[in-house]
């Protein structure tokens, strides 16, 4: 065909064309084309007609790898198009819509320059269109191509899986399908403006997977970094993947990970158990040592309980001397000093015992610790019993003859404590021969901490103990309570009444609070309980007996140097 004196000849080629039984045009936008400006300065020089300058589109590329791979597969598959191979035919719209429709057209005309309604072929051999890739070049290739009833196949190329998943299923005539495997290829240029195809990986079809030397790829320059083929960010440190139901490998979702654990690492499978002496951080991305805990006696609240509990201790010494050096004293001698000394050694006792409870737990603390605050409680309780059957007798036993008299001597009074001490002495025996209280660490109480501390063992026996004190302690409540409006003289009673008031409001306060806490927060409590009602026991029942005592010496002092003062003047 002659050349037309009007028709523009490119420096390129504007399709490629791979011969087949029947054609798919394909029309992609695998380059650029550079529009130029046209102002009124473009008409002051002389205008050089100059080749298109494409640029490479490397986004766009998929679409054409894509396109080519799902023929080949086609024309590899007997039972898809029998006897039939596919062709393909490559057109460049230069994502413009103008020269979408000069590729419809070059399409339409076959070989030759492009004359609108007439083909070059003999026999056109094209079947269908696969393009647009946009909406407009879709659009603008549609206004010419369905004038001849071409069908679109815009989304055809969506629809193809990327990987070739073969069954296992035996074939007709028995063999199993040999594993595929293709070759990645990567364009190199060496000097000499030599470029050629080589290795740089392979593809398993059926294992899903693939290998690749990353080192030996040339990527072209508008790639800054190597480009990654996934549907979702990578899960940082802190997360997990989470596979997605009905979605490929690659679509995953980034899940935090749960409480106690880290991963340390990014897209980790799963997420890490930090060892027991660590803890997560708030990120959850990696372990820190956690810190022992106890209560100490260097932090303040430990230094607090134990100076109380000093300072309570030696005031009972102090009681106590007050009590031996006025024993003659008819307010010592009118109610069993001999009962009062115990008691006054048994508070004295119980004060010290806290300290057991305060400072690094050892397996011996653990043993000792409460046991000892049992039986030494439970001899103050006793004698409190004691002193308040005795005023209760000492009031009956009046009447002269009267055989209520035997039972205010100091014998029964030590009777009574001996029997209920020895009660609570089989209890505390019965709890360390049957589930000890035992030295174990809690790591899950409070997070970052490892908090030493004594379990209770059988909590069921540890509650007995404290039963039967408080069952002592309400029977030492109702005598006194019954005795409190005796004669003056045996006023005593009603200090008793108030001690083991203040002693049931304190320690009913206290097991609410006990089942409630953790940790150290346990321990405190229960020293604050112990101090708390020791010295309430102290302060009620003694406090008036002191003041009495030593506001009686004062007077006696007072009137002795009024005496002597006197048998001077006389003299």
């Amino acid at each position: 065909m002659a050349k037309n004196p009007c028709h523009i000849e490119r420096s390129f080629n504007p399709t490629y064309r791979k011969e087949g039984d029947l054609i798919i045009a394909g029309f992609f936008s695998l380059f650029v084309k550079f529009k130029t400006q046209v102002d009124k300065f473009f008409f002051k020089i002389y205008h050089s007609r100059t080749p298109a300058v494409p640029n490479s589109m490397f986004k766009q590329y998929h679409h054409f790898l894509a396109f080519q791979y799902a023929v080949e597969e086609i024309n590899k598959n007997p039972y898809l198009l029998p006897n039939i191979t596919l062709g393909y035919q490559l057109l460049n719209n230069f994502h413009l819509e103008k020269l979408a429709v000069e590729s419809s057209l070059i399409w339409l005309s076959g070989r030759g320059p492009i004359i609108p309604n007439y083909s070059c072929d003999k026999q056109s051999n094209s079947v269908a269109v696969i393009g647009g890739m946009s909406t407009t070049l879709s659009v603008a290739m549609a206004t010419i191509l369905k004038l001849y009833k071409v069908p679109q196949l815009h989304h055809f190329l969506k629809s193809i899986n990327s990987v070739n998943i073969v069954s296992n299923e035996s074939r007709e005539d028995g063999a199993q399908p040999a594993a595929e495997i293709y070759d990645i290829l990567n364009y190199k240029s060496f000097p000499g403006h030599i470029e050629t195809l080589v290795k740089v990986g392979e593809v398993y079809p059926l294992a899903q997977r693939f290998t690749i030397k990353e080192e030996d790829i040339d990527w072209p320059e508008d790639f800054h970094q190597t480009p990654t083929s996934r549907c979702n960010l990578k899960c940082g440190p802190g997360f997990k993947k989470t596979a997605l139901e009905s979605q490929p490998k690659c679509c995953y979702a980034c899940t935090p990970c749960p409480e106690g654990t880290i991963s340390n690492q990014t897209d980790a499978e799963e997420c890490l158990q930090c060892p027991e002496d660590q803890y997560p951080n708030k990120k959850r991305d990696r372990c820190l040592p956690r810190t022992v805990t106890f209560l100490a006696y260097e932090e303040p609240l430990g230094m607090t309980l134990a100076c109380a509990a000093i300072c309570f201790s030696l005031l009972t010494v102090l009681v106590l001397g007050v009590f031996l050096n006025h024993r003659d004293t008819p307010i010592v001698k009118a109610n069993n000093r001999s009962l009062s000394y115990t008691l006054l050694v048994s508070l004295n006792l119980c004060f010290l015992c806290s300290l057991l409870f305060i400072g690094h737990p050892t397996t011996a603390t653990c043993l000792l610790r409460q046991t000892t605050f049992a039986v030494v409680f439970t001899v103050a309780i006793s004698s409190i019993l004691a002193k308040t059957i005795t005023v209760v007798l000492a009031f009956r036993a009046t009447q002269p003859g009267s055989r209520l008299r035997s039972w205010l001597g100091s014998t029964a009074s030590y009777s009574l404590i001996f029997t209920c001490t020895l009660i609570q002495l089989c209890l505390c025996g019965i709890w360390l021969g049957t589930y000890p209280p035992f030295l174990e660490m809690d790591f899950h109480s409070e997070p970052g901490s490892i908090i030493i501390q004594c379990n209770e063992g059988s909590i069921f026996t540890f509650y007995c103990v404290l039963g039967y004190m408080a069952l002592l302690a309400l029977a030492s409540f109702t005598v006194a309570f019954l005795a409190r409006n005796l004669p003056d003289t045996f006023n005593e009673a009603k200090f008793l009444t108030f001690s083991m008031l203040v002693f049931f409001s304190i320690w009913i306060s206290f097991l609410p609070s006990y089942q409630s806490s953790k940790g150290k927060a346990i321990v405190a409590l229960e020293v604050f309980a112990i101090l708390t009602s020791s010295a309430g026991i102290l302060t009620c029942i003694f406090a008036p007996k002191c003041f009495v005592i030593l506001l009686k010496s004062e007077q006696k002092s007072f009137q002795k140097s009024i005496e002597s003062i006197h048998k001077n003047i006389k003299h």
